[in-house]
């Protein structure tokens, strides 16, 4: 009799606003860069908005001939401004870790500049088992499906449009831009409050998968 064995568990975890507080790092590069160029930023105002690829929120503030340039320049800069000032969120680390430890793997999928993501993990010591960047909403499909993510968990309604391209089960937690209701509204299986639930919700997801 031939025996096979059932694939490894895989959840993928958005970042900024999901595993990090990338607020206060992401404040202090864009008024970094209003100081580098001469051209006012309303970091206060930009960090309402996260979520979206840079070139978005840059062309607020520059004209689109520029805004490859100033991306370039905002990446270049950043982890020498953003890297040390970016918290773990409460629960970040436990999260991955309760996914490991359950014989599962976890990535991390983000519209963050990929060599910058995983500068913002080494130095808060969470260690996904890999890290993809550069991709946004329904463009994160593609590595959810590449890695087989049977859940995707984020706290922005692209993140819940990546998960249902993927047809992967979309967890959502309210530490972002958009409350609880909101993102019911825009289709996520499930909210939590924060990743400090998530231990329990996966838990129940494998018992009830079981």
């Amino acid at each position: 009799m031939a025996f096979t064995t059932s694939p490894a568990l895989t959840i993928g975890f958005d970042l900024d606003m999901t595993l990090i507080d990338s607020r206060p790092g992401i404040h202090a590069c864009y008024q970094a860069l209003s100081a580098r160029t001469g051209t006012y930023i309303d970091a206060d105002l930009a960090i309402t908005r996260l979520g979206p690829p840079l070139e978005e929120e840059l062309a607020n503030w520059f004209p689109a001939d520029q805004l490859a340039v100033m991306g370039d320049l905002y990446r270049e800069m950043y982890p020498t401004v953003a890297i040390t000032a970016t918290p773990a969120l409460p629960g970040a680390r436990e999260a991955i870790r309760a996914v490991q430890g359950a014989g599962g793997r976890a990535i991390v999928v983000t519209a963050k500049y990929e060599p910058n993501a995983k500068l913002h993990l080494e130095h808060l010591g969470i260690e996904p088992d890999a890290v993809i960047g550069d991709l946004w909403a329904e463009q994160k499909a593609l590595a959810l499906r590449e890695y087989d993510a049977a859940v995707y968990v984020g706290d922005h309604t692209g993140d819940i449009r990546g998960a249902r391209t993927a047809e992967a089960y979309s967890l959502a937690v309210a530490t972002g831009p958009f409350d609880a209701e909101a993102l019911r509204a825009a289709g996520a299986d499930a909210v939590l409050p924060d990743l400090i639930a998530f231990p329990a919700w996966l838990a129940n997801y494998r018992e009830a998968a079981a």
